[in-house]
Protein backbone atom coordinates (compact mmCIF):
# COMPACT_ATOMS: atom_id res chain seq x y z
CA UNK A 1 0.00 0.00 0.00
CA UNK A 2 2.84 2.33 1.10
CA UNK A 3 5.07 1.61 -2.09
CA UNK A 4 1.90 1.95 -4.54
CA UNK A 5 1.08 5.41 -2.80
CA UNK A 6 4.92 6.64 -3.28
CA UNK A 7 3.94 5.59 -6.57
CA UNK A 8 0.93 7.57 -7.30
CA UNK A 9 2.04 10.84 -5.71
CA UNK A 10 5.44 10.31 -7.29
CA UNK A 11 3.60 10.24 -10.85
CA UNK A 12 0.85 13.29 -9.90
CA UNK A 13 4.24 15.19 -8.47
CA UNK A 14 6.27 14.83 -12.00
CA UNK A 15 3.13 15.54 -14.07
CA UNK A 16 2.41 18.93 -11.76
CA UNK A 17 6.42 19.96 -11.95
CA UNK A 18 6.21 19.45 -16.07
CA UNK A 19 2.91 21.18 -16.52
CA UNK A 20 4.38 24.22 -14.42
CA UNK A 21 7.32 24.58 -15.97
CA UNK A 22 5.35 24.58 -19.15
CA UNK A 23 3.09 27.23 -18.09
CA UNK A 24 5.41 29.50 -16.74
CA UNK A 25 5.92 31.71 -19.62
CA UNK A 26 2.75 32.20 -19.69
CA UNK A 27 3.45 34.21 -16.37
CA UNK A 28 6.72 35.55 -16.45
CA UNK A 29 8.80 36.43 -19.36
CA UNK A 30 12.18 33.18 -19.45
CA UNK A 31 15.08 35.67 -19.93
CA UNK A 32 19.18 35.36 -20.66
CA UNK A 33 20.43 31.91 -20.10
CA UNK A 34 16.99 30.13 -18.34
CA UNK A 35 16.25 29.97 -22.18
CA UNK A 36 18.38 27.00 -23.16
CA UNK A 37 16.51 25.35 -20.26
CA UNK A 38 13.12 26.01 -20.02
CA UNK A 39 10.23 26.37 -22.74
CA UNK A 40 9.53 30.02 -23.92
CA UNK A 41 6.38 29.59 -25.94
CA UNK A 42 3.16 30.86 -24.71
CA UNK A 43 -0.64 29.94 -25.07
CA UNK A 44 -1.79 30.29 -28.61
CA UNK A 45 -4.45 32.60 -29.02
CA UNK A 46 -6.76 32.33 -31.74
CA UNK A 47 -8.55 34.86 -34.05
CA UNK A 48 -11.18 35.90 -31.82
CA UNK A 49 -8.94 36.30 -28.80
CA UNK A 50 -5.80 37.87 -30.28
CA UNK A 51 -7.83 39.76 -33.49
CA UNK A 52 -6.55 39.32 -36.82
CA UNK A 53 -7.75 38.78 -40.15
CA UNK A 54 -10.42 36.46 -41.87
CA UNK A 55 -10.68 36.27 -45.69
CA UNK A 56 -12.51 34.67 -47.83
CA UNK A 57 -10.48 34.24 -51.64
CA UNK A 58 -12.17 33.01 -55.14
CA UNK A 59 -10.56 31.45 -57.81
CA UNK A 60 -11.04 33.49 -60.88
CA UNK A 61 -12.18 30.44 -63.15
CA UNK A 62 -12.79 32.64 -66.35
CA UNK A 63 -9.05 33.46 -66.09
CA UNK A 64 -8.38 29.61 -65.43
CA UNK A 65 -9.98 28.44 -67.90
CA UNK A 66 -8.18 31.15 -70.74
CA UNK A 67 -5.02 30.14 -69.02
CA UNK A 68 -5.50 26.77 -69.67
CA UNK A 69 -6.92 26.96 -73.41
CA UNK A 70 -4.17 29.21 -74.14
CA UNK A 71 -1.36 27.12 -73.02
CA UNK A 72 -3.15 24.09 -74.90
CA UNK A 73 -3.95 26.34 -78.17
CA UNK A 74 0.69 26.38 -77.74
CA UNK A 75 1.10 22.98 -77.00
CA UNK A 76 -0.87 21.80 -80.29
CA UNK A 77 0.72 24.29 -82.29
CA UNK A 78 4.11 22.92 -81.44
CA UNK A 79 3.05 19.54 -81.67
CA UNK A 80 1.69 20.05 -85.11
CA UNK A 81 5.23 21.70 -86.03
CA UNK A 82 7.02 18.67 -84.57
CA UNK A 83 4.70 16.23 -86.23
CA UNK A 84 4.60 17.73 -89.41
CA UNK A 85 1.15 18.43 -89.55
CA UNK A 86 0.37 21.50 -91.64
CA UNK A 87 -2.02 23.38 -90.94
CA UNK A 88 -2.93 26.98 -92.34
CA UNK A 89 -5.09 28.63 -88.89
CA UNK A 90 -5.35 27.75 -85.74
CA UNK A 91 -7.43 29.28 -83.07
CA UNK A 92 -9.98 28.85 -80.07
CA UNK A 93 -13.30 30.27 -79.30
CA UNK A 94 -13.83 29.50 -75.04
CA UNK A 95 -12.87 26.10 -74.83
CA UNK A 96 -13.58 25.10 -78.18
CA UNK A 97 -10.35 24.92 -80.59
CA UNK A 98 -10.62 24.95 -84.54
CA UNK A 99 -7.93 23.96 -86.97
CA UNK A 100 -7.90 24.61 -90.35
CA UNK A 101 -5.53 22.40 -92.99
CA UNK A 102 -5.50 20.55 -96.13
CA UNK A 103 -7.75 17.29 -96.44
CA UNK A 104 -4.56 15.03 -96.88
CA UNK A 105 -3.21 16.34 -93.08
CA UNK A 106 -6.90 15.30 -91.52
CA UNK A 107 -5.72 11.75 -90.44
CA UNK A 108 -2.35 12.83 -88.93
CA UNK A 109 -4.19 15.65 -87.24
CA UNK A 110 -6.59 12.92 -85.34
CA UNK A 111 -3.72 10.56 -85.14
CA UNK A 112 -1.78 13.28 -82.83
CA UNK A 113 -4.75 14.33 -80.84
CA UNK A 114 -5.82 10.91 -79.98
CA UNK A 115 -2.33 10.48 -78.79
CA UNK A 116 -0.90 13.79 -76.92
CA UNK A 117 -4.14 15.12 -76.55
CA UNK A 118 -6.90 12.73 -75.24
CA UNK A 119 -8.96 15.42 -73.48
CA UNK A 120 -10.05 17.15 -76.73
CA UNK A 121 -13.18 15.89 -77.47
CA UNK A 122 -13.86 15.98 -81.68
CA UNK A 123 -17.05 18.20 -81.60
CA UNK A 124 -17.30 19.51 -85.62
CA UNK A 125 -16.36 19.45 -89.28
CA UNK A 126 -16.72 21.79 -92.07
CA UNK A 127 -15.43 20.93 -95.48
CA UNK A 128 -15.13 23.51 -97.84
CA UNK A 129 -12.83 23.29 -101.46
CA UNK A 130 -9.80 22.60 -100.64
CA UNK A 131 -9.21 22.62 -97.36
CA UNK A 132 -10.79 21.41 -93.69
CA UNK A 133 -11.68 23.13 -90.96
CA UNK A 134 -11.88 20.47 -87.95
CA UNK A 135 -13.09 21.71 -84.31
CA UNK A 136 -12.41 20.25 -81.10
CA UNK A 137 -13.58 20.76 -77.36
CA UNK A 138 -12.19 20.74 -73.87
CA UNK A 139 -15.23 18.79 -72.07
CA UNK A 140 -17.25 20.47 -68.74
CA UNK A 141 -16.23 17.54 -66.70
CA UNK A 142 -12.58 17.52 -67.50
CA UNK A 143 -12.48 21.59 -66.13
CA UNK A 144 -14.36 20.51 -63.25
CA UNK A 145 -11.05 18.62 -62.61
CA UNK A 146 -9.00 21.50 -63.60
CA UNK A 147 -10.65 24.12 -61.72
CA UNK A 148 -10.33 21.29 -58.49
CA UNK A 149 -6.75 20.57 -59.10
CA UNK A 150 -5.68 24.22 -59.17
CA UNK A 151 -8.17 25.16 -56.08
CA UNK A 152 -6.08 22.96 -54.14
CA UNK A 153 -2.73 24.16 -55.65
CA UNK A 154 -3.59 27.19 -54.93
CA UNK A 155 -3.87 26.01 -51.09
CA UNK A 156 -0.99 24.79 -51.23
CA UNK A 157 1.11 27.66 -52.66
CA UNK A 158 -0.97 29.88 -50.13
CA UNK A 159 -0.16 27.92 -46.91
CA UNK A 160 3.66 28.06 -47.78
CA UNK A 161 3.26 31.66 -48.52
CA UNK A 162 1.84 32.01 -44.83
CA UNK A 163 4.52 29.81 -43.40
CA UNK A 164 7.18 32.15 -44.34
CA UNK A 165 5.30 35.23 -43.49
CA UNK A 166 5.69 33.81 -40.03
CA UNK A 167 1.86 33.88 -39.09
CA UNK A 168 1.83 31.21 -36.03
CA UNK A 169 -1.72 28.71 -36.34
CA UNK A 170 -3.45 29.64 -39.40
CA UNK A 171 -6.80 28.36 -40.38
CA UNK A 172 -6.57 27.78 -44.95
CA UNK A 173 -9.03 25.94 -45.56
CA UNK A 174 -11.05 25.02 -48.92
CA UNK A 175 -14.97 25.99 -48.93
CA UNK A 176 -16.88 24.43 -51.75
CA UNK A 177 -15.45 24.66 -55.43
CA UNK A 178 -13.34 27.26 -55.64
CA UNK A 179 -13.54 29.47 -51.97
CA UNK A 180 -10.09 29.40 -49.73
CA UNK A 181 -11.02 30.45 -46.46
CA UNK A 182 -8.15 32.08 -44.45
CA UNK A 183 -7.95 33.14 -40.89
CA UNK A 184 -4.42 34.87 -39.35
CA UNK A 185 -4.30 35.65 -35.64
CA UNK A 186 -2.27 38.36 -34.63
CA UNK A 187 -1.62 39.83 -38.32
CA UNK A 188 -1.36 43.75 -37.86
CA UNK A 189 -0.88 44.81 -41.23
CA UNK A 190 -3.75 42.79 -43.15
CA UNK A 191 -2.96 44.80 -46.49
CA UNK A 192 0.47 43.14 -46.71
CA UNK A 193 -0.72 39.73 -45.48
CA UNK A 194 -3.24 40.36 -48.82
CA UNK A 195 -0.20 42.04 -50.85
CA UNK A 196 1.32 38.11 -49.86
CA UNK A 197 -1.36 36.00 -50.26
CA UNK A 198 -3.19 37.09 -53.62
CA UNK A 199 -0.07 38.16 -55.47
CA UNK A 200 -0.67 35.49 -58.77
CA UNK A 201 3.63 35.70 -58.76
CA UNK A 202 3.79 34.87 -62.72
CA UNK A 203 7.45 35.76 -63.51
CA UNK A 204 8.43 36.56 -67.27
CA UNK A 205 12.06 37.60 -68.49
CA UNK A 206 11.03 39.74 -72.13
CA UNK A 207 13.41 41.75 -74.32
CA UNK A 208 12.81 45.62 -74.60
CA UNK A 209 12.03 46.68 -77.81
CA UNK A 210 14.87 48.76 -79.07
CA UNK A 211 13.63 48.96 -82.45
CA UNK A 212 10.68 50.67 -82.08
CA UNK A 213 10.80 52.42 -78.60
CA UNK A 214 12.63 55.78 -80.09
CA UNK A 215 9.48 56.26 -82.51
CA UNK A 216 7.23 54.42 -80.40
CA UNK A 217 4.64 57.59 -79.51
CA UNK A 218 1.59 55.66 -77.82
CA UNK A 219 -1.42 53.86 -79.64
CA UNK A 220 -1.67 50.63 -80.41
CA UNK A 221 2.23 48.49 -80.47
CA UNK A 222 4.04 47.06 -83.16
CA UNK A 223 3.35 43.67 -84.62
CA UNK A 224 5.40 41.22 -81.90
CA UNK A 225 5.28 43.98 -79.47
CA UNK A 226 2.69 44.99 -76.39
CA UNK A 227 2.52 47.61 -73.66
CA UNK A 228 3.19 47.12 -70.13
CA UNK A 229 3.39 49.43 -67.08
CA UNK A 230 6.68 49.32 -65.42
CA UNK A 231 6.68 50.28 -61.71
CA UNK A 232 9.48 53.54 -60.29
CA UNK A 233 9.85 54.37 -57.34
CA UNK A 234 11.37 57.53 -55.85
CA UNK A 235 14.33 56.57 -53.55
CA UNK A 236 13.78 59.97 -51.67
CA UNK A 237 9.54 60.26 -51.43
CA UNK A 238 9.05 56.22 -51.28
CA UNK A 239 6.34 57.54 -54.36
CA UNK A 240 5.65 54.68 -56.90
CA UNK A 241 4.68 55.56 -60.28
CA UNK A 242 3.92 53.63 -63.11
CA UNK A 243 5.21 54.12 -67.19
CA UNK A 244 5.07 52.34 -70.25
CA UNK A 245 7.39 50.09 -71.77
CA UNK A 246 7.80 48.60 -74.95
CA UNK A 247 8.77 44.95 -74.83
CA UNK A 248 8.92 42.30 -77.27
CA UNK A 249 5.64 39.80 -76.91
CA UNK A 250 7.92 36.54 -76.95
CA UNK A 251 8.40 35.67 -73.60
CA UNK A 252 12.42 34.14 -73.67
CA UNK A 253 12.16 32.85 -70.18
CA UNK A 254 9.46 32.04 -66.86
CA UNK A 255 9.77 31.46 -63.53
CA UNK A 256 8.79 27.79 -63.75
CA UNK A 257 12.31 27.23 -63.43
CA UNK A 258 13.26 28.90 -60.34
CA UNK A 259 14.53 27.59 -57.71
CA UNK A 260 15.22 30.28 -54.87
CA UNK A 261 14.63 33.55 -54.49
CA UNK A 262 16.17 35.63 -51.26
CA UNK A 263 17.16 39.29 -50.05
CA UNK A 264 20.33 40.32 -50.27
CA UNK A 265 21.70 43.80 -49.32
CA UNK A 266 23.66 46.05 -52.24
CA UNK A 267 21.92 47.29 -55.21
CA UNK A 268 22.95 50.67 -57.17
CA UNK A 269 23.20 52.61 -54.06
CA UNK A 270 24.88 49.59 -52.49
CA UNK A 271 22.85 49.15 -49.54
CA UNK A 272 19.37 49.06 -50.73
CA UNK A 273 17.45 45.34 -50.33
CA UNK A 274 17.07 43.21 -53.36
CA UNK A 275 16.04 40.19 -54.80
CA UNK A 276 18.22 37.42 -55.89
CA UNK A 277 17.18 35.23 -58.18
CA UNK A 278 18.89 31.50 -58.92
CA UNK A 279 17.45 29.26 -61.85
CA UNK A 280 18.10 25.25 -62.17
CA UNK A 281 20.44 24.29 -64.62
CA UNK A 282 18.02 24.30 -67.97
CA UNK A 283 17.14 28.15 -66.46
CA UNK A 284 20.73 28.79 -66.17
CA UNK A 285 20.97 27.30 -69.52
CA UNK A 286 17.92 29.41 -71.11
CA UNK A 287 19.46 32.47 -69.40
CA UNK A 288 23.46 32.19 -70.31
CA UNK A 289 22.01 31.36 -74.17
CA UNK A 290 19.82 34.75 -73.79
CA UNK A 291 22.13 37.21 -72.57
CA UNK A 292 24.64 36.43 -74.85
CA UNK A 293 22.91 37.14 -77.80
CA UNK A 294 21.54 40.56 -76.56
CA UNK A 295 24.31 41.58 -75.21
CA UNK A 296 23.89 45.88 -74.86
CA UNK A 297 20.09 44.78 -74.84
CA UNK A 298 17.95 45.85 -71.86
CA UNK A 299 15.77 42.19 -70.52
CA UNK A 300 12.84 43.24 -68.44
CA UNK A 301 11.96 41.43 -65.01
CA UNK A 302 7.80 40.82 -65.20
CA UNK A 303 6.10 40.02 -62.36
CA UNK A 304 1.92 40.04 -62.58
CA UNK A 305 2.33 41.61 -65.86
CA UNK A 306 3.98 44.81 -64.47
CA UNK A 307 7.87 45.53 -65.29
CA UNK A 308 9.78 45.54 -62.32
CA UNK A 309 13.22 46.21 -63.76
CA UNK A 310 14.99 46.56 -67.25
CA UNK A 311 18.64 46.54 -66.58
CA UNK A 312 20.92 46.50 -69.61
CA UNK A 313 22.75 42.86 -70.42
CA UNK A 314 26.76 44.29 -70.02
CA UNK A 315 27.91 40.88 -70.54
CA UNK A 316 27.23 36.73 -70.80
CA UNK A 317 25.63 35.49 -67.37
CA UNK A 318 26.70 32.17 -66.97
CA UNK A 319 25.17 30.40 -63.33
CA UNK A 320 21.84 30.86 -63.64
CA UNK A 321 21.62 34.27 -60.67
CA UNK A 322 19.71 36.96 -61.80
CA UNK A 323 18.38 39.71 -59.44
CA UNK A 324 15.12 42.02 -59.18
CA UNK A 325 15.85 45.86 -58.33
CA UNK A 326 13.90 49.30 -57.64
CA UNK A 327 14.16 50.88 -54.67
CA UNK A 328 12.46 47.95 -52.52
CA UNK A 329 11.88 48.56 -48.68
CA UNK A 330 13.22 45.49 -46.89
CA UNK A 331 9.27 44.32 -46.35
CA UNK A 332 8.57 44.78 -50.20
CA UNK A 333 11.82 42.93 -50.52
CA UNK A 334 10.84 40.23 -48.57
CA UNK A 335 7.66 39.98 -49.72
CA UNK A 336 8.60 39.37 -53.07
CA UNK A 337 10.62 36.74 -52.58
CA UNK A 338 8.06 34.91 -50.19
CA UNK A 339 5.68 35.10 -53.32
CA UNK A 340 8.19 33.90 -55.90
CA UNK A 341 10.03 31.04 -53.58
CA UNK A 342 6.06 29.65 -52.99
CA UNK A 343 5.64 29.69 -56.54
CA UNK A 344 2.60 31.25 -58.84
CA UNK A 345 -0.93 30.34 -58.51
CA UNK A 346 -2.55 28.63 -60.92
CA UNK A 347 -5.02 31.55 -61.70
CA UNK A 348 -5.78 35.00 -59.85
CA UNK A 349 -7.56 35.44 -57.27
CA UNK A 350 -9.86 37.95 -55.43
CA UNK A 351 -11.29 38.71 -51.98
CA UNK A 352 -15.05 37.67 -51.30
CA UNK A 353 -14.97 38.70 -48.02
CA UNK A 354 -12.60 40.59 -46.10
CA UNK A 355 -13.13 41.45 -41.95
CA UNK A 356 -10.67 42.83 -39.59
CA UNK A 357 -10.93 41.61 -35.91
CA UNK A 358 -9.38 44.17 -33.62
CA UNK A 359 -7.03 43.30 -31.30
CA UNK A 360 -10.03 45.36 -28.68
CA UNK A 361 -12.54 42.88 -29.44
CA UNK A 362 -10.39 40.29 -28.37
CA UNK A 363 -9.03 41.32 -25.09
CA UNK A 364 -13.07 42.02 -24.56
CA UNK A 365 -13.23 38.73 -25.55
CA UNK A 366 -10.57 37.21 -23.00
CA UNK A 367 -12.05 39.10 -20.40
CA UNK A 368 -15.24 37.97 -20.43
CA UNK A 369 -14.51 34.30 -21.17
CA UNK A 370 -12.13 34.16 -17.88
CA UNK A 371 -14.71 36.21 -15.88
CA UNK A 372 -17.13 33.72 -16.95
CA UNK A 373 -14.32 30.29 -15.97
CA UNK A 374 -13.37 32.32 -12.66
CA UNK A 375 -17.15 32.24 -11.66
CA UNK A 376 -18.37 28.94 -12.70
CA UNK A 377 -14.78 27.24 -11.26
CA UNK A 378 -15.74 29.50 -7.51
CA UNK A 379 -19.75 28.36 -7.57
CA UNK A 380 -18.17 24.85 -8.26
CA UNK A 381 -15.56 24.41 -5.73
CA UNK A 382 -17.80 26.67 -3.42
CA UNK A 383 -20.57 24.12 -3.93
CA UNK A 384 -18.31 20.86 -3.42
CA UNK A 385 -17.13 22.34 -0.10
CA UNK A 386 -20.65 23.26 1.11
CA UNK A 387 -21.89 19.83 -0.07
CA UNK A 388 -19.54 17.38 0.63
CA UNK A 389 -17.10 18.86 2.84
CA UNK A 390 -13.62 17.26 3.54
CA UNK A 391 -14.39 15.16 0.31
CA UNK A 392 -15.47 18.11 -1.38
CA UNK A 393 -11.52 19.85 -0.98
CA UNK A 394 -10.33 16.66 -2.67
CA UNK A 395 -12.34 16.90 -5.28
CA UNK A 396 -11.24 20.65 -5.55
CA UNK A 397 -7.58 19.56 -5.02
CA UNK A 398 -8.27 17.18 -8.19
CA UNK A 399 -10.25 19.80 -10.00
CA UNK A 400 -7.33 22.72 -9.63
CA UNK A 401 -4.75 19.75 -10.71
CA UNK A 402 -6.61 19.04 -13.80
CA UNK A 403 -6.34 22.84 -15.06
CA UNK A 404 -2.70 22.57 -14.18
CA UNK A 405 -2.18 19.90 -16.33
CA UNK A 406 -5.03 21.36 -19.14
CA UNK A 407 -2.42 24.57 -19.61
CA UNK A 408 0.47 23.04 -19.25
CA UNK A 409 -0.41 20.26 -22.20
CA UNK A 410 -1.98 23.48 -24.16
CA UNK A 411 1.23 25.27 -24.19
CA UNK A 412 3.72 22.31 -24.67
CA UNK A 413 1.51 21.01 -27.78
CA UNK A 414 1.32 24.42 -29.42
CA UNK A 415 -2.36 24.06 -29.22
CA UNK A 416 -4.31 27.52 -30.09
CA UNK A 417 -7.08 28.60 -27.51
CA UNK A 418 -10.04 30.44 -28.85
CA UNK A 419 -13.53 31.30 -27.46
CA UNK A 420 -15.24 27.65 -28.36
CA UNK A 421 -11.49 26.31 -26.40
CA UNK A 422 -12.76 28.43 -23.28
CA UNK A 423 -16.29 26.68 -23.65
CA UNK A 424 -14.45 23.28 -23.68
CA UNK A 425 -12.20 23.96 -20.74
CA UNK A 426 -15.39 24.59 -18.93
CA UNK A 427 -17.09 21.67 -19.91
CA UNK A 428 -14.14 19.92 -18.36
CA UNK A 429 -14.17 21.41 -15.36
CA UNK A 430 -18.27 19.83 -15.61
CA UNK A 431 -17.17 17.07 -16.07
CA UNK A 432 -14.56 16.87 -13.22
CA UNK A 433 -17.00 17.61 -10.97
CA UNK A 434 -19.65 15.11 -12.33
CA UNK A 435 -17.25 12.28 -11.91
CA UNK A 436 -16.64 13.27 -8.35
CA UNK A 437 -20.06 13.27 -7.65
CA UNK A 438 -20.53 9.78 -9.22
CA UNK A 439 -18.24 8.41 -7.03
CA UNK A 440 -19.23 10.35 -3.70
CA UNK A 441 -22.97 9.49 -4.15
CA UNK A 442 -21.55 5.47 -4.38
CA UNK A 443 -19.36 5.83 -1.27
CA UNK A 444 -21.96 7.53 0.92
CA UNK A 445 -24.56 4.28 -0.70
CA UNK A 446 -21.97 2.19 0.56
CA UNK A 447 -21.41 4.17 4.15
CA UNK A 448 -25.07 3.82 4.19
CA UNK A 449 -24.90 0.09 4.12
CA UNK A 450 -22.59 -0.18 6.87
CA UNK A 451 -19.40 -0.44 5.36
CA UNK A 452 -16.14 1.12 6.59
CA UNK A 453 -14.56 4.41 5.38
CA UNK A 454 -11.67 1.94 3.20
CA UNK A 455 -14.37 -0.70 2.02
CA UNK A 456 -16.76 2.27 1.18
CA UNK A 457 -13.83 4.09 -0.82
CA UNK A 458 -12.80 1.07 -2.95
CA UNK A 459 -16.36 -0.39 -3.60
CA UNK A 460 -17.47 3.44 -4.44
CA UNK A 461 -14.76 4.00 -7.21
CA UNK A 462 -15.37 0.09 -8.69
CA UNK A 463 -18.84 0.93 -8.56
CA UNK A 464 -18.53 4.29 -10.68
CA UNK A 465 -15.56 3.56 -12.91
CA UNK A 466 -17.68 1.68 -15.58
CA UNK A 467 -19.97 4.86 -15.88
CA UNK A 468 -17.20 7.29 -15.80
CA UNK A 469 -15.60 5.55 -18.27
CA UNK A 470 -18.21 4.48 -20.62
CA UNK A 471 -19.47 8.42 -20.48
CA UNK A 472 -15.66 9.62 -21.44
CA UNK A 473 -15.13 7.14 -24.05
CA UNK A 474 -18.26 8.50 -25.46
CA UNK A 475 -17.48 12.25 -25.35
CA UNK A 476 -14.31 11.30 -26.87
CA UNK A 477 -15.58 9.62 -29.86
CA UNK A 478 -17.94 12.49 -29.85
CA UNK A 479 -15.09 15.06 -30.15
CA UNK A 480 -12.88 13.14 -32.48
CA UNK A 481 -15.91 13.14 -35.27
CA UNK A 482 -15.89 17.16 -34.55
CA UNK A 483 -11.89 16.93 -35.00
CA UNK A 484 -11.93 15.45 -38.24
CA UNK A 485 -15.07 17.06 -39.81
CA UNK A 486 -14.82 20.50 -38.43
CA UNK A 487 -12.55 23.24 -39.50
CA UNK A 488 -11.16 26.26 -37.40
CA UNK A 489 -13.34 26.84 -34.15
CA UNK A 490 -14.56 23.68 -33.97
CA UNK A 491 -11.46 22.00 -33.97
CA UNK A 492 -10.36 23.94 -31.32
CA UNK A 493 -12.95 22.85 -29.30
CA UNK A 494 -12.90 19.19 -30.34
CA UNK A 495 -8.63 19.44 -29.09
CA UNK A 496 -9.59 21.33 -25.55
CA UNK A 497 -12.29 18.89 -25.03
CA UNK A 498 -10.65 15.26 -25.45
CA UNK A 499 -6.97 16.39 -23.67
CA UNK A 500 -9.65 17.91 -20.77
CA UNK A 501 -11.34 14.38 -20.93
CA UNK A 502 -8.26 12.41 -20.78
CA UNK A 503 -6.71 14.59 -18.26
CA UNK A 504 -9.76 14.21 -15.92
CA UNK A 505 -9.86 10.66 -16.11
CA UNK A 506 -6.01 10.89 -14.09
CA UNK A 507 -7.38 13.52 -11.80
CA UNK A 508 -10.56 12.57 -10.71
CA UNK A 509 -10.02 8.90 -10.45
CA UNK A 510 -6.42 8.54 -10.24
CA UNK A 511 -5.80 11.55 -8.05
CA UNK A 512 -8.24 12.22 -5.90
CA UNK A 513 -8.40 8.32 -5.05
CA UNK A 514 -4.30 8.18 -3.77
CA UNK A 515 -5.42 11.53 -1.40
CA UNK A 516 -8.54 9.33 -0.29
CA UNK A 517 -6.01 6.50 0.13
CA UNK A 518 -3.18 8.38 1.94
CA UNK A 519 -5.78 10.01 4.59
CA UNK A 520 -7.13 6.08 5.47
CA UNK A 521 -3.30 4.83 5.98
CA UNK A 522 -2.31 7.74 7.62
CA UNK A 523 -5.59 8.91 10.16
CA UNK A 524 -7.33 5.41 9.89
CA UNK A 525 -10.86 7.06 10.27
CA UNK A 526 -13.72 6.15 11.73
CA UNK A 527 -16.17 8.08 9.35
CA UNK A 528 -15.96 9.83 6.30
CA UNK A 529 -16.27 13.70 6.26
CA UNK A 530 -18.74 13.63 3.04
Amino acid sequence: MLRSLKFRFTLVAVFLLISCVYCLPNFVEIKGSLKKYLPTDKINLGLDLKGGIHLLLEMDTEKLLNSVMDRKVETLKDSMIRHGVRFLSLGRKETEITVSLRPEHKDRLFTLVMNEFPDLKFVNQKEKIDEIEVTFVLPENHFLDIKENATLQALEIIRNRIDQFGVVEPVITKEGEDRILIQLPGVKDPQRALDVIGKTAMLEFKLVDEENMKTYTGGPPPEGSEVLPMRVKSRETGVETKVPILLKKQTVLTGEFLTDASVKIGGELGSEPYVALEFNSEGARIFERITAENVGRRLAIILDNVVYSAPVIKERISGGKASITGAFTMDEAKDLAIVLRAGALPAPVKVVQNITIGPTLGQDSIRRGVRASILGALLVVGFMVFYYRGSGVIANIALLLNMIYLFGAFTALKATLTLPGIAGIILTIGMGVDTNVLIFERIREELRLGKTPRAAIESGYEKAWVTIFDSHVTTLITTFILFIFGTGPIRGFAVTLSIGIIINLFTAVFGSKAIFDWIIMKYKPRSLSI
